[in-house]
This record gives structure tokens, sequence and C-alpha cells, in this order.
């Protein structure tokens, strides 16, 4: 049995990443409804993927061939859509990051889903990686002893990322000049929002093996669209570090491990493009390194085949890592915001 998927956003995020999989995955899913926010880009990708298409969310959530809601929509909106999806019935949801924005919504999400049975799943595409797999086994395998964590991120400009994130609003946008990033209170609403809405990709991770945040020792943003911010979490010290640059080297994303006895890098292939799974280096402490092998699927894949799983019965929905996850992201982008907002410029 195919499960029929409703596309909430019809963005180049939903074209590129989640239809592109789901075509692979079509004996388990077929996308049978897309949804866009008035723009009218539902209907020409669903022309391509010979499904329905409306504007808005209500013909979507009443149209009894989507068993399954994909929320790709802007982060403001993916709570709300997620409690109309469990109104209307739907089997399973996948949402893309971020869960929530605020720990209410969080809890209320997962709250609701748990009470209604349905199983959710957020595209946290790096942490189903098979290669952050392979990395865990390898650090547990020896009894690695962490004690740093850093990941290390160069894009494109933010127009170009953000663009492909999720779909803009309908109609003209009104100008807008470059924020006052000497305003502190701007500052801080800044860095919380790039916190929640570019480093929740490696945050669920780095949970995994650190998973009780302590504190923020520093946030910072980087011109033209970045940040660099550390904090610790279960004794270890973490490192995100992010920047877009308009003519920057090639895309890079790192997330690097380090121990007493190595190191661990876990190279991922640029957002919004399917090459497998990264790639896993190990650096040992006599100079050695290991280079482990890719997997042909990567974590886009792999995120939907869980969620096969746990529609058919198969896999677990995990609701308690899924409200963990959401918590630990909100509290550390909340963080860095109260220590951003306390300094001077």
């Amino acid at each position: 049995m195919a499960w029929g998927v409703g596309m909430i956003g019809a963005g180049p995020g939903a074209a590129a990443l989640h239809l592109p999989t789901l075509a692979r995955l079509d004996d388990l899913f077929r996308v049978v409804h897309i949804a866009d926010a008035g723009s009218g880009r539902a209907a020409e990708l669903a022309a391509q993927a010979g499904a329905a298409s409306s504007s808005g969310t209500a013909e979507l959530l009443a149209d009894p061939s989507v068993d399954v809601v994909a929320i790709c929509s802007p982060p403001s909106e993916h709570a709300r859509q997620i409690l109309d999806s469990l109104a209307a019935g739907v089997r399973g949801i996948l949402c893309e990051k971020p869960l929530a924005t605020t720990e209410e919504d969080a809890q209320a999400v997962v709250d609701a889903c748990r009470e209604a049975g349905v199983p959710l799943l957020v595209a946290t595409n790096h942490l189903y990686d098979e290669a952050w797999d392979r990395a865990k086994r390898h650090l547990v395998a020896l009894g690695s002893d962490v004690r740093t964590i850093t990941a290390t991120v160069a894009l494109p400009p933010n127009g170009r990322f953000h663009g492909v994130v999720s779909e803009p609003a309908a109609g003209p946008t009104p100008p807008r000049g470059a924020p006052d990033l000497t305003d502190p209170a701007i500052a801080s609403a800044v860095i919380r929002q790039l916190v929640i809405g570019l480093a929740v990709h490696d945050l669920p991770a780095v949970r995994d093996l650190a998973p009780e945040l302590e504190g923020v020792d520093f946030a910072a943003l980087v011109p033209p669209i970045g940040y660099t911010l550390g904090f610790r979490s279960s004794g270890v010290r973490v490192l995100l570090t992010a920047v877009m640059l308009p003519d920057g080297p090639d895309p890079v994303w790192r997330l690097s491990v380090g121990t007493a006895t190595d190191r661990v890098d876990v190279e991922f292939p640029p957002a919004f493009v399917h090459a497998g799974s990264a790639t896993v280096r190990v650096r040992h402490g006599d100079l050695s390194s290991t280079t482990y092998r890719r997997d042909l699927e990567d974590g886009y894949v792999r995120e939907w085949r869980a969620l096969a799983a746990m529609l058919d019965g198969s896999g677990t929905a995990e609701l308690h890592e899924v409200l963990d996850d959401a918590l630990f992201a909100i509290r550390l982008a909340d963080g860095a915001a109260a220590v951003r907002e306390g300094v001077t410029s």
C-alpha cells in the first residue's frame, strides 16, 4: 500500500527535497495533493506529480486521499498546521524543521499527537543519515570520551538559502532595509531566528551525544549573515559557526566530534543536494585516518522510510525524543538571544 501524501507548501524546498525523494519511494508513498499559500506554484508542481492542487490548507485536509501530511511551510505555521492536520484525521505527519518556535507550542503538538496516536516525524535529515549512525557506533564501540563538538557551515547568501527552505508569502514583498544589528534587541532576535532555523539541523545530533544543556558562553553575529555560538552541554564544549557569503567557497557542512583519542568528522552533502549519505572520517591520535564507506541513500530518503515504518507499525514514533529535540533547540535559541541582548555594541 502506498500512503497518499498531502504537501503543505509549494516552494523550492518541497520541489527540491521532498518531491524527488518521494518519487524514489513510490512503493511507499504517492503525492496526491499540494497546497500553496496563494502563490499559484502548487498547480505546476501538482501537474508534474499527477496530484491535485489548492490554495490554503482546507481543501488538502478535506481530501480523503490524503493519509499523510508533509508540512513545508514557514516555521511560524508549523504548530498550527500540525494541530489542524490532527483535527482532520490524518494518519501521519512529517514536519520540516523546526517543530515549533516556542516551548508551549512544541509541548502542545506533541501532546496532541500522543493523544491521537498519530506518528510525527521532524525532518532532521542529518540525524537520519546512515553516516551519523556509523559515527555514533564508532564512538560507542571505543567508549569514546567526547570532549568537544563543532558544527561548521558555509552556505550561499541568506536569500538563496532561505528562499528554498519554505514557500515565500504570496504577492509582492515590500522592500526592507537591513536590520540594525547594533541594536541589541534586534541582534538578539536575529540570532534566535538563525539558531531555530539553521543551527537546528545539527542540534539533534549534538543532543544525541550531550543531552543536558548547561549554558551559553557566547553568541555573536557574523556579517553579512551568520553566527558563532559557544555553549556547554553534559560537560561537552560545543561550538556552532555558520556564515552565508555571496562569493564564498563551495558549501561546507561539517560536524566534528573530538574525543580523548581521536576526532570524528562527518561531512554532509550541501543542502538540497541528493548525493547519498555523508562522509565519515576518523583521525586517530597516531595521525592515521579511516574513512568509512558512504551509503547510497541520503537522510531525506531514510526519514521518509522511518515514517513509513511508523505507519505500518514496524517502527516506533518516539514522541519524547521529538519533544526533547525541540525543547533543546528552543532553549538554546533563547539562551543565545539572552546572551546577545546583553552585549553592548
